[in-house]
């Protein structure tokens, strides 16, 4: 079997997370006309604060009629999440100016945002419901299998989510270089079931984790999604890819999600997706 050599040890295991995050993102329009007390910049400002208003409403029906979780505190807290939600915008897909015959010029935008409940809100769900429950929104756990790893250890990797989703696992080194362990040169594996625990390195892959210095701050990261994720620029070394993509453009590049229109109801008419990217911190000793 091929390795790399991946520095790694852990202060924290099983399934304490460091960060865990999860979200929705969608594709939303929204539009504005000048009138007689705005500037054009006013008008583009407004287009794109009505299609944020919208996304954020559009998510919170969603969470409402996606989730069915027994447990009815914890889809209260859920829905107040949502209620209280963020919306950061991840790309703008079009945008244009037009004549309106009653209002004048106009300006439309379509962007795709990402709408991010509340953390505070989010604090007070069990992580341990939204884990087992495939009613809930997506949820993704990652751990590893010791406390502590020295020079010449092998790590194992876990990752577990409540349903269904398409995923990649980076890790990030103590020098700040990032790899990709899945999908990799030889498990093509991006598609993932619900309830079931996945091991990396597993069948089909050709590397170990051995613990090799430098030593310091680590962390694997798990990017997950409903659809599709977006294609990192990577290239194959040894059993895994080498990601060239700058590190602060990775997240953004996962999240270009190739989105579907989710239901047939008038209000699940929008292209959709639940995301979820979980971090475990790892240090080395």
């Amino acid at each position: 079997m091929k390795r790399i050599t991946i520095l790694c040890a852990l202060s924290l295991l099983f399934v304490v997370q460091a960060w865990a995050g999860q979200s929705v993102i969608t594709e939303v329009a929204g539009s504005a006309c000048m009138g007689d007390d705005k500037s054009r910049k006013e008008t583009e400002q407004q287009a794109v604060k009505e299609a944020t208003r919208r996304a954020a409403e559009y998510a919170s029906t969603y969470v409402t009629s996606e989730t069915h979780v027994k447990d009815s505190a914890l889809e209260s807290d859920l829905i107040s999440a949502y209620a209280n939600a963020h919306v950061k915008v991840i790309q703008e897909l079009e945008k244009a100016w037009y004549k309106d015959d009653s209002s004048g010029e106009c300006f439309r935008t379509r962007l795709k945002v990402e709408v991010i409940p509340d953390r505070k809100a989010m604090t007070k769900t069990s992580e341990k419901a939204l884990l087992d429950d495939p009613a809930a929104p997506l949820n993704v756990h990652v751990w590893t299998d010791r406390k502590e790893y020295h020079l010449g250890d092998r790590i194992r990797v876990f990752l577990k989510a409540n349903k269904p989703f398409y995923g990649k696992v980076l890790y990030k080194d103590a020098g700040g270089k990032v790899i990709q362990l899945l999908p990799n040169p030889y498990r093509n594996e991006n598609y993932f079931n619900g309830g079931v625990v996945y091991e990396l390195p597993g069948g089909g892959d050709r590397f170990d984790l051995e613990v090799t210095p430098p030593f310091g701050s680590e962390q694997i990261t798990v990017y997950a999604a409903t659809s599709p994720l977006g294609d990192l620029d990577a290239s194959p070394t040894g059993g895994v890819y080498q990601i060239r993509t700058k590190p602060q453009d990775v997240s953004t590049g996962t999240r270009g999600i190739r989105l579907v229109t989710k239901g047939t109801g008038s209000a699940l008419k929008m292209p959709t997706a639940e995301f979820a990217e979980t971090t475990f911190e790892l240090t080395t000793q």
